[in-house]
């Protein structure tokens, strides 16, 4: 087949993702068109309100409300979906593949949810879906685990993914901030949506680690396999400890796997000062990589934004032209995904830090102690603040030593069953 001159794309979706984009393909049209091999042409865009004002300069000739004027266009042979969310996404990435289009998407929701669906159908159709701006914005991971790290066993991701969380963890460990008021900084800068619980809650993150463990691991990760604790409920004293300990805290979304089992987490840890991701700042994303033979990789950048999406997104874009412009029209490349099961969180033997406020007399510590070294819990180091003359009350800090996650959970519930425990502030994991 020979060379073609022309590549139809059709852009669903024209928000903040969408707008960059758009003028990355009518901005950059010259320079696609040399990398790619044939001119990209944007066909259609589609909004849902074809009459509201726009900063992005696209012709609105271009703009369609209607999903079928893209889907239909046999010219369109490159669909991309930045609509976000699963539905309805989710059809739209369906009809095209099953029309004979590729794909490229940033839509992390239903590549987490619906990737192994999406990507047989994709090699029944002889076509491609690419989705590396589904995690980390422009930070290049996706590409790297499907081919340059390919001769590795991948055994751990350690990731920052998020970065409204972050920032928010930032402000609180610098600034001494609360956690409301970190949020509403946030929130200021335009880092947080204003309905901002699939972010603060670890939601966001898990649905990006799904994505990296079934590519990392060559098995199917899905959110709902994933353990998720956001950061809502940490405090400023949590952080005052952490650093006193020697500790950062930050929301960490963790896959591993051995013996054919994988363990898949995302919730706030404490982590050695000295340690790389301890020193990722702000809306900066970063994953930490391991395998059997290249050792610890770091990818660190921006992770969200208009221009560092739009940027995975037209690489995808320019990935896929080259094998339409030069005639292969090859499907989607992976690797058979193996059966491997997922540990549940009880399973977990790690490190914990456990604050609370206990009766201020003798005896409670014992108590407490006792509880732990029933379930073979070894306490590492104490903290005790001075006691609280008004309320009788001293709050505690109890550092562990790697314990199992199902005896931990157990030992708190019966401690608050004691008189003495007044309140369980916080119970946090360790890393490192």
């Amino acid at each position: 087949m020979g060379a073609k001159r022309r590549l139809g794309v059709g852009l669903m979706g024209l928000g903040v993702v969408g707008g960059g984009v758009a003028e990355a393909l009518l901005n950059k049209d010259r320079l696609l068109a040399e990398e790619i091999g044939c001119q990209p042409e944007l066909r259609k865009v589609l909004v849902r309100d074809r009459a509201k004002r726009r900063t992005v300069p696209v012709d609105t000739a271009l703009l369609t409300a209607d999903p079928e004027e893209i889907l239909g266009d046999a010219e369109i042979e490159i669909v991309i979906e930045v609509i976000g969310g699963e539905r309805p996404a989710l059809e739209y990435i369906r009809q095209a593949l099953l029309r004979g289009k590729h794909v490229v998407t940033a839509n992390k929701e239903v590549v987490a949810k619906h990737g192994a669906e999406l990507l047989k159908t994709a090699r029944e159709k002889g076509v491609s879906i690419l989705y590396e701006a589904s995690v980390g914005g422009g930070i290049p991971l996706l590409l790297p685990l499907h081919r340059s790290l390919l001769a590795n066993e991948i055994t751990t991701i350690y990731a920052i993914i998020n970065g409204t969380t972050n920032y928010i963890l930032t402000r609180m460990s610098g600034e001494g901030m609360s956690f409301d008021v970190a949020l509403k900084k946030a929130q200021e800068l335009g880092y947080a949506e204003a309905e901002p619980a699939n972010d603060i809650e670890g939601r966001d993150a898990a649905y990006k680690l799904a994505i990296l463990a079934t590519v990392a691991f060559h098995t199917i990760v899905r959110p709902v396999d994933i353990y998720c604790q956001g950061i809502s409920r940490l405090c400023e004293v949590d952080f005052r400890y952490a650093r006193e300990l020697g500790y950062e805290i930050k929301l960490l979304a963790i896959a591993k796997q051995r013996a054919g089992t994988v363990e898949a987490r995302v919730h706030p840890v404490f982590i050695p000062r000295e340690f790389l991701l301890a020193k990722v700042d702000g809306v900066y994303n970063a994953v930490q990589i391991e395998g059997d033979l290249v050792g610890k990789l770091i990818f660190y950048g921006r992770g969200a934004g208009a221009q560092p999406t739009a940027s995975a997104v037209i690489s995808d874009v320019i990935e896929t032209g080259r094998a339409i412009c030069g005639g292969e029209q090859r499907g989607t490349q992976s690797r058979p995904p193996q059966t491997m099961t997922i540990r549940p969180i009880s399973e977990l033997e790690t490190r914990y830090y456990l604050r609370m406020s206990i009766a201020d007399r003798p005896g409670v510590l014992a108590q407490i102690a006792k509880i732990l070294g029933d379930r073979s819990i070894s306490i590492a180091s104490v903290i005790q603040k001075e006691a609280d003359d008004a309320t009788q009350s001293a709050e505690i800090v109890i550092m562990t030593h790697p314990a199992r996650e199902r005896s931990v959970q157990e030992s708190l519930s019966d401690m608050e069953g004691l008189s003495v425990v007044r309140e369980v502030g916080n119970l946090i994991r360790v890393e490192g």
